[in-house]
């Protein structure tokens, strides 16, 4: 350990303070990996589901998309544009593009899912 009388009562406070933060903030890391978002990135191609906020790290940018379980089909819009309609509970292949994309699945009662890209100028 320390000797208190050679260190003073000033640095055994410090120590003491800088023990009890280090084990806060151990506590709040580890804490914190339990209940990370899902935050999907990739280079070229991303894989989104409901929800998600994917990136892709260049242009143009393939998205995949995980639809929800279900039965039949979804109409599936980007930027509030109609991109098909695919079946549930399948991860489908919604193309490439150039800009962000707001994606929602009409009717299926789930958050939209984005994703960001660069946009070149």
């Amino acid at each position: 350990m320390f000797d208190a009388q050679r260190s003073g009562p000033r640095q055994a406070t410090h120590r003491v303070f800088g023990l009890v933060a280090v084990l806060i903030l151990g506590g709040n890391v580890v804490a914190g990996c339990t209940s990370l978002e899902r935050n999907p990135s990739g280079a070229i191609t991303v894989t989104v589901k409901p929800g998600d906020t994917g990136q892709c790290a260049i242009a143009p940018c393939r998205i995949l998309l995980q639809m929800p379980p279900g039965d039949g089909e979804y109409r599936v819009t980007g930027n509030e544009i109609t991109l098909g309609t695919y079946p549930a509970g399948k991860t489908v292949d919604l193309g490439n593009y150039y800009e962000p994309q707001a994606i929602e699945i009409v009717g299926a009662g789930v958050p939209r899912a984005f994703v960001y890209l660069p946009v070149l100028p």
